[in-house]
Parts: structure tokens; C-alpha cells; sequence
């Protein structure tokens, strides 16, 4: 499956921005590979949506916020498709009702590849013919906007597949082996005033959500040395943990009857055997993995059952900056779709493996100013009703993680790779 013509000449020269654009539009394609045809339209539940979309979505925020500002006699590959591909951008126009993105059998799948070429060729000429910092500011960040679409194509083809009664595999090699998960231990961490946040002027990317960078002061406190396991949140099934409301926040304890939760998303009985469903088909549980596809709500109550709780995201990022952690460690290199067990000495398992829930409100940080155009509405709007997670998960691409980013999902979401790591108090 190809999404581009050949390359002109004129920019056969070395150029980062350029360059990195078309690593990242080249690897949604080719994360696709393993798809059938059919698996393209699927959307499985409201909150996730059709691999086509996610493809002609990432290219109408190019169309929309590069070329048709900045492009001479910019014409749109077709004038119903900033309907169809526009996700919350109100500015931008009307939309699509996101429950009905499944519907969209039409544009094919053919003519999204097309459109991907043309505004690919498009933007790479503008990017020869322009060196416009503003250009290079909003490739930049399409380019990352375009590496969240990456998880959330692997994530939401997830939530289709794991419907499947088959329970289809996406991937048709074995996972990578994984490795014995240490002791549960805690590591104390000092508090104090203590800096938080992307500091501006870095020359690293970082989305606006992440700073600016502000003093927070912090009780001294200790933090788990790696994520729960599969093996660790059985017991808090098999306790009765999810049939005990002292465990469970209120709106917790609502969804999870509403929903009749009684286990993690993707984790079934099989005769009598514990087991779990992966982007490599179905699996036994593995009870040194760490346990994902929990809420924030069964993150909440399985701390509290333990007698724990979350770290705030102020914490989870001050204990990782103090362990000295700064990037996904080796051996996260292999790219496994499922986060893995791992025996590591010290405390691990930041980056790589699973989101972690904290137990902070996403929320402006003070002197958080969002532009007033339509770009400003990619992060601050929805800076209410939602909770933080930090590090990254194992669908996240190499390289798109850092200390101050600032994921965010309602707390009731399941679908993602969102995982649970501990603290405590310190007497």
C-alpha cells in the first residue's frame, strides 16, 4: 500500500522537518499492512473510530491548518471532505457527527490514499518554496497530531477486532517474550517546591498543554518501582474487589454497574482459564505483564483496595525526573504491541508499556494561554471532566514520549493501553 508519489528533486537535500514528515505519514500506511479491506470502515463503540478515518483525518489537519493558509492557489482535494474529516475543530467548520463515522463507506479507501499523496505533495512544495518558521511550526505539529492518530489507529482497530467473536489477530508473529516482574517495592522521593512543566523556549516539541513550566510543592512521598500485573489486579478480581462499593469512587461505582465491569476490557474465561485478548490474537493471562485496559475509576479502586493510591501527575513526573528517568528504556526498541513483564532492577517501566492513570484533573496550568484560532482548540478545550495520564504505552510511537507530556481520557475510558502505577504517603 502506497500513500506517495516520488520525492522532487529539489529536496533531495537533508531537512528535518521535511524528513520527519514523511517518516511519520509513511508509518501510518504502513501500520495498516496487516489490515484486510473491511477492517478499514469499522467503528466498534462511539468513542473510537474507522482506520479510514484516522488516515483522511491526519491529512485534512494538513490541508486545513498548512496548505490552505500558506499555498498559492490552494484548492481542496474535495469540498465535502473538511465535513467528513474535521474531528472538534468548531473554527474550522461544521463536522460529521463522530458516533457516525462507521457509516462512511464512501470516499474508498482508494480515494483516502489519493488524498493522502496530493496534500502530501503539496505540503512538500510548500516546504521547498517556503522556510515560513510559522510553516515549519504547524507541520511540526501535524506531525505529532499525526503520531497520537498512529496510537489510536492501533488502539481503536482493537476495540474492533477484540468485538469479533473470532477474536482475529492483527499481528501474525508471537509477541516478544517477556521477562519476570521484581517484587512489588516502593521508593521514596523528597518533596519540596519542586519545577513541573515544559520549559518554553526548548528547542524539543512539546503540545502547549504541557506548560508553561510553574513551581509545585510536593509532600515527601513514595512511588511503586513498576506497574501492577496481571497477576497482582487477579487477586482484587477474584477478592470480590469489583462487588465491594467502599472500594469505588461514586461515578466509579455507576459505571462500573452500569457497564457490569466485573474484569479489565479484553480479559475473558476461557473452560475455567484465565485469558486475554492482544493485537496478537487471544492469549493466556500472564501474570507477570503489567494489567491494562483498566479505567481510571478500577485504577482507583484497586489502590484503594490495596491500601495505596494514584500519584499525582505533579509526582509521577518529579519521581521520574529524580530516578533520573528521561526517555523509553533499552529494550523498548522491539515495538511490541502488548506491554510486557519486565526485570528490571530499580524502578522501570515509565515509558513503553502502559499510560498510567494519575490522580490529577486535567486542567490548565497556571498562565496556560490557548491561541485564539482554530488551533488553540486542540488541547484546552477539553480541559474539564478528564484525568491525567503520564509516560507512554507500548502503541505509542518511539520517540513521541517525554516527562511533561499530558495525556488525558473521562475516566470511565477502557480502550487505550492505560495501566495502574502506585504511591503512598510517607508517615
Amino acid at each position: 500500500m502506497e500513500s506517495r508519489d516520488q520525492v522532487p528533486e529539489k529536496l533531495s537535500v537533508l531537512h528535518p522537518i521535511r524528513d520527519a514528515f514523511l517518516q511519520v505519514r509513511q508509518r501510518s500506511v504502513s501500520i495498516c499492512g496487516s489490515l484486510e479491506v473491511e477492517d478499514f470502515v469499522v467503528q466498534s463503540i462511539p468513542e473510537a473510530s474507522p482506520v479510514k478515518w484516522h488516515l483522511a483525518h491526519t491529512t485534512w489537519f494538513f490541508e486545513t491548518f498548512v496548505l490552505e493558509p500558506f499555498l498559492e492557489d490552494f484548492k481542496p482535494f474535495h469540498p465535502f471532505f473538511g465535513y467528513l474529516f474535521n474531528s472538534y475543530y468548531h473554527q474550522a467548520g461544521e463536522r460529521h457527527p463522530r458516533a457516525e463515522r462507521g457509516m462512511l463507506s464512501r470516499p474508498t479507501l482508494e480515494e483516502v490514499l489519493r488524498y493522502r499523496a496530493q496534500v502530501e505533495q503539496a505540503t512538500l512544495r510548500l516546504l521547498a518554496a517556503r522556510s515560513d518558521p510559522e510553516v515549519h511550526r504547524r507541520v511540526v505539529l501535524g506531525t505529532h497530531h499525526e503520531q497520537q492518530h498512529q496510537e489510536l489507529i492501533l488502539t481503536d482497530i482493537k476495540t474492533c477486532l477484540g468485538r469479533n467473536p473470532l477474536l482475529p489477530a492483527l499481528l501474525g508473529q508471537d509477541p516478544p517474550s517477556a521477562g519476570s516482574a521484581p517484587d512489588l517495592e516502593y521508593t521514596e522521593v523528597a518533596g519540596g517546591q519542586v519545577r513541573i512543566g515544559a520549559l518554553a523556549g526548548l528547542k524539543r516539541f512539546h503540545f502547549d498543554n504541557e506548560g508553561p513550566e510553574h513551581i509545585v510543592t510536593l509532600r515527601p512521598f513514595s512511588i511503586a518501582n513498576r506497574l501492577v500485573s496481571n497477576g497482582e489486579y487477579l487477586e482484587f478480581v477474584l477478592a470480590g474487589g469489583y462487588d465491594d462499593p467502599v472500594n469505588w469512587l461514586s461515578d466509579g461505582w455507576t459505571e462500573r454497574t452500569s457497564h457490569r465491569w466485573s474484569r479489565p476490557e479484553y480479559w475473558f474465561l476461557d473452560r475455567k482459564k484465565w485469558r486475554e485478548y492482544t493485537l496478537y490474537g487471544p492469549m493466556d493471562l500472564d501474570p507477570d505483564n503489567p494489567v491494562t485496559h483498566v479505567s481510571f475509576y478500577e485504577a482507583d479502586a484497586y489502590a484503594r483496595w490495596l491500601g495505596a493510591r494514584l500519584p499525582t501527575e505533579f509526582e509521577w513526573e518529579h519521581a521520574a525526573r529524580c530516578l533520573g528517568v528521561t526517555d523509553r528504556a533499552p529494550g523498548y526498541e522491539d515495538e511490541s504491541l502488548h506491554p510486557r513483564g519486565r526485570s528490571e532492577t530499580g524502578c522501570g517501566q515509565f515509558f513503553g508499556d502502559c499510560w498510567q492513570w494519575t490522580a490529577s484533573a486535567y486542567g490548565p496550568y497556571p498562565g496556560f494561554r490557548p491561541t485564539s484560532d482554530a488551533l488553540g482548540e486542540y488541547n484546552g478545550k477539553f480541559m474539564a471532566n478528564q484525568m491525567v495520564l503520564r509516560g507512554s504505552s507500548c502503541a505509542t510511537p518511539a520517540g513521541h514520549e517525554r516527562l511533561t507530556y499530558r495525556n488525558f481520557f473521562y475516566p470511565k475510558d477502557r480502550w487505550q493501553f492505560t495501566g495502574i502505577r502506585l504511591a503512598r504517603d510517607l508517615a
